[in-house]
């Protein structure tokens, strides 16, 4: 696997959550800087070393209603 992808949105509650697309790997933060280091530690820890994914993707969903 050369790159995984993780979907990102905003918490409810402030801050960010992002799960990743075909792996069990979930992680939350408060801010950019740190949703980064989160998802590449739980990526660290979720694959056994040399298995590793080359690059991780992070897809921003954002959800805005607007009245007609």
């Amino acid at each position: 696997m050369n790159e995984l992808i993780f979907i990102v949105e905003e918490a409810p509650e402030g801050g960010y959550i992002a799960r990743a697309l075909g792996e069990s790997i979930f992680t939350e933060a408060d801010d950019l800087v740190a949703l980064n280091e989160q998802v590449r530690d739980a990526v660290r820890c979720h694959f056994d070393e040399g298995q590793t994914p080359q690059l991780i993707r992070l897809h921003f969903v954002r959800e805005e209603i607007i009245a007609i």
